[in-house]
């Protein structure tokens, strides 16, 4: 119970930093608009601000709407398709907003971070897709690898020599069981190249809060359900993961 109540509130601290920045961007189209009408400014002038207070105000629409249907996703379960765009323009257009809030606010960032992942969770199991294996990507990151194996599985995952001292063993028996498409990627770069190789209708990402969260962006409009890493050598040192959470997640896509 405890666990589920922490998970409410991740989730309603990034919510409410995307209200807190639709407001913020609010009173700056107001500023605009008193602008506008000030009798000291030239006409091109005014028609440039005129112009901006337009596009924010058309922003503030679409992220309030996109707001609107975040909130009702995740009360309901159940998705909104008309809302899909502004959902998008929310989450996505408005991120760096919600982070530059959490930096005046003094908010970790992973804290932030680890908040928009439950978010972006809940609004991928609203959608209760169902596809084939081979159409599931997982996303590994290298780190989960013995930092003194000497066998390479960031170009072929197949190089492991399934010891059990690290989780590529684990990678390897989810992708054996499901007869899903496996990348271990040093980054973002390799990331998003076996996603332009496999074209993948989903993915499963095990990486930590700042990856994750950009990941979830790049990939967009794939649906990503993350799932934080485990550290307990430090950042991108013999990581670990939830084996449970992660077969899961996989479960849910091939449902």
């Amino acid at each position: 119970m405890n666990n589920m109540v922490q998970v409410q509130e991740r989730k309603r601290l990034y919510i409410g930093l995307l209200g807190a920045s639709l407001l913020v961007v609010g009173l700056l189209t107001v500023a605009i608009w008193y602008l506008v009408f000030s009798p000291e400014r030239s006409l091109f002038y005014k028609l440039v601000l005129l112009a901006l207070a337009a596009v924010l105000i058309l922003a503030i629409l679409l992220a309030s709407f996109g707001l609107a249907g975040i909130v009702l996703t995740i009360i309901r379960s159940r998705p909104f398709a008309l809302l899909q765009g502004p959902m998008r323009v929310a989450l996505n257009t408005f991120f760096p907003l919600v982070l530059g809030l959490g930096k005046i606010f003094r908010i970790d960032m992973d804290r932030i971070k680890l908040s928009f992942i439950e978010v972006n969770n809940d609004l991928v199991h609203a959608r209760r897709l169902k596809i084939e294996p081979y159409q599931l990507l997982l996303l590994a990151p290298h780190c989960l690898q013995y930092s003194e194996c000497e066998h390479k599985v960031t170009g072929n995952v197949d190089n492991c020599r399934r010891c059990g001292k690290c989780g590529v063993n684990d990678i390897l028996k989810l992708r054996d069981r499901y007869g899903i498409r496996v990348g271990m990627a040093t980054g973002g770069t390799l990331a998003r190249k076996y996603v332009r190789d496999y074209r993948p209708k989903a993915i499963v990402a095990i990486a930590c809060e700042r990856d994750l969260t950009s990941g979830i962006l790049d990939a967009n409009p794939v649906p990503v359900l993350g799932v934080t890493n485990l550290r307990p050598n430090g950042p991108c040192f013999n990581t670990k993961f939830s084996v449970q959470r992660v077969e899961e997640s996989i479960r849910f896509f091939l449902q």
